[in-house]
């Protein structure tokens, strides 16, 4: 079975925008959630949801998946529900 894990990362967040690729000791924060999801041993793939081209562009940047999705969606679940539609 291939188990695919799919991150929501918003850039617009309400109270920080920006948070997913805040610096957290060198690196931007999605990068460290992407990193610590791949080593589950029950995780074959790992996209990220992305809202916005700076996010898909630090993804990508450092060898992540990343699927742009509606930059209105209202939730994390909303995203990931997108994402999900195109996996086979």
């Amino acid at each position: 079975m291939k188990v695919v894990a799919v991150i929501p990362a918003r850039y617009a967040s309400t109270r920080f925008p920006g948070k997913v690729l805040a610096d957290v000791c060198g690196k931007p924060m999605i990068e460290r959630v992407y990193a610590r999801v791949l080593r589950s041993s029950l995780v074959s793939r790992v996209v990220v949801a992305v809202d916005d081209e700076r996010v898909r562009s630090v993804v990508e940047g450092f060898g992540g998946e990343a699927v742009m999705t509606f930059p209105q969606h209202k939730t994390g679940t909303d995203r990931i529900a997108e994402v999900a539609k195109g996996i086979e």
